[in-house]
This record gives C-alpha cells, structure tokens and sequence, in this order.
C-alpha cells in the first residue's frame, strides 16, 4: 500500500511541476514502423523520455523477415534551454525480434531472440509554437542479442550450434529521426 502513495505521490509531483510531450516518428512513420514516445521534465535541464517501436511487419518482400518491438528509457541533458536546443541522452532499452541482419540477405537464414541495448544520443528541439515541437536525433549504442538462428526457406532446426541461445554482440546505429512532439500539460 506504501509503494502506492509513493508511486502517485511521485507521478502528481512530474506532472504538475513539468511539462510533458507526446511524441510520433515522422521518418519510421513512412515506413509503417510506429514510433512513439513521451518525454517529461525531471529537472532543470533534465527531462526523461520513453518511447517504444514496432515493426510489424513479417516480412517486406515475403522472403526477409523483418518483425521487431523495442522500448527504450532515456535520460536527456539540455544545454540551454529544455525542449529548445541542443542535447545529450544516454540511454537503456530492451527488444525482441524475428529479422534477418544485412549480412544475411544473401541467405536462407534469420534471427529469432531478444536483446538488450546501452547508448547515447544527440539531438535539437526545436518549438514551433506553445502546443507542438519537432525532435531531431541520432543516436546508437551497444546491442546485446540472444537468439536462435532459423531457416526462412522450411528447412527444420536451426542453423546456429549453439546448445541454448546463440549470442551476438554488437555496435550500432538504432535511433533516428523527427518526432513530431505535442505538449499535453
């Protein structure tokens, strides 16, 4: 019951002392990828912002499958102004995926498992007006990936060895884009 009070006491405290942002990716929105997000104030030059990602699709051209669900925490650092200019988050997040890498495109083969991620990103805020803002970003980091290596041609079992999971590790480029930003508060 404690947790509770603590939990609303908390949630009343950001929102009636900060400004909060709903948020929508207009460049994986082209691409039927839903990316949204909300972002809040949680300091004088510190907001945090949570977004999740989703590709639904199975597969673009029947063949590579491309499925995937992220969420991502981040905690920003404003140089000037929050929600104007220029900033800096480090970030955490986790995901899971059904997708063929790059390197596999040539292949029968794709990937079926989880992960994790640590990163950073960079970006510029910018108001348009009291109601709506526009967020542009980059950013990447470390991915940790647990999965099974699979067939995508019908060929039972898996082409990886690996007794449990196969695990693969890797530095890359995984944020991006314009968020089209309202504030609700």
């Amino acid at each position: 019951m404690r947790k509770r009070y603590i939990f609303a006491f908390i949630f009343l405290s950001l929102h009636c002392q900060s400004q909060t942002y709903l948020k929508g990716n207009a460049v994986t929105a082209l691409a039927l990828i839903p990316n949204i997000g909300i972002e809040t104030s949680i300091g004088q030059k510190f907001t945090l912002q949570a977004d999740v990602m989703a590709s639904f699709w199975k597969s673009f051209d029947g063949h590579h499958p491309m499925e995937f669900y992220s969420l991502v925490t981040e905690v920003r650092y404003h140089f000037h102004e929050k929600y104007n200019g220029f900033y800096f988050g480090g970030h955490a997040g986790a995901d899971r995926y059904m997708l063929q890498k790059w390197n596999y495109w040539d292949t029968n083969q794709y990937e079926d498992g989880f992960g994790y991620k640590f990163g950073g990103t960079i970006g510029y805020e910018k108001k348009l007006n009291d109601k709506l803002m526009l967020d542009f970003f980059v950013g990447g980091g470390w991915h940790q990936g647990y999965y099974h290596g699979r067939y995508n041609d019908g060929t039972p079992g898996r082409y990886d060895k690996a007794e449990h999971w196969n695990i693969s590790g890797d530095w890359l480029p995984y944020r991006g884009g314009i968020m089209i930003s309202y504030r609700l508060n």
